[in-house]
């Protein structure tokens, strides 16, 4: 027996998020029916990150327990094969058998992309979140420095999450302009949920001057989810990479 780690890149515009669910199609349900044909025995994975409907991943992480001789790293190759064409394995490895993706120590990068422009522009309807109303990224950056550190984000998770603490570190908080794309970034050790997303609604409030940077400590403060901003909707949003501490590579 051997555990075999995914690295796993998806589109999520049609999936009910990641978690298995009944009576609808979900990123897990279907890596579990392709692994279970392909080893012609029963697959179940333990994803890192359970992303919502509507969001995508780069670099999501999952692993399960197999039997099956093929080589952990042949496996990338074969179930790709098998998988939809908006469900693709970038990389399969073996790693210890006590290597669980949710209790590691991780840090987890996660970008939420917006359309800024006077009309929305077809191909990137999936991927981003488009608003006509100029946003002034440099308030938007002001604003995202604040996030960066141990903070407690209760402000920023959906209520009645259940959690035993809505304390988190967040490593690296940038926004940056590319053409007429904007691009929030955020590297943590891990999110609370809807996190990154009502991060993203409250950092554009503050492009649209509804709000003041210097407002964010005040926000954090208040442990109040109605302090912050709306929720950005999932298609935006996009889960790039992990990082494991202990993992070689």
């Amino acid at each position: 027996m051997k555990r075999v780690m995914l690295t796993v890149a998806y589109d999520g515009t049609n999936y009910h998020g990641w978690q298995l669910q009944p009576n609808v199609t979900t990123v897990e349900g279907v890596l579990n029916g392709k692994l279970s044909e392909l080893l012609r025995e029963e697959i179940r994975v333990i994803g890192a990150s359970r992303t919502d409907t509507g969001v995508h991943a780069l670099g999501n992480a999952a692993v399960f327990d197999t039997a099956a001789r093929m080589p952990a790293d042949k496996i990338s190759y074969a179930l790709n094969q098998r998988l939809p064409e908006d469900i693709r394995i970038q990389e399969s490895r073996e790693v210890p058998p006590a290597f669980h993706p949710r209790h590691q120590a991780s840090r987890k990068t996660y970008e939420y992309k917006i359309l800024n422009r006077a009309f929305p522009m077809p191909v990137y309807r999936l991927y981003t979140h488009f608003t006509y109303v100029p946003l002034d990224v440099s308030q938007m950056q002001k604003a995202a420095a604040y996030l960066t550190g141990e903070h407690d984000f209760k402000s920023f998770c959906s209520e009645h999450t259940a959690v035993e603490t809505t304390v988190r570190t967040i490593y690296e908080s940038t926004v940056e302009k590319s053409g007429d794309l904007i691009i929030i970034r955020v590297t943590g050790s891990g999110f609370l949920y809807n996190m990154v997303r009502i991060i993203a609604g409250t950092l554009i409030e503050a492009g649209k001057g509804r709000l003041a940077p210097e407002s964010m400590p005040e926000i954090l403060k208040a442990c109040d989810r109605a302090q912050a901003g709306p929720t950005a909707p999932a298609c935006g949003l996009t889960l790039v990479k992990y990082t494991f501490s202990g993992l070689d590579g």
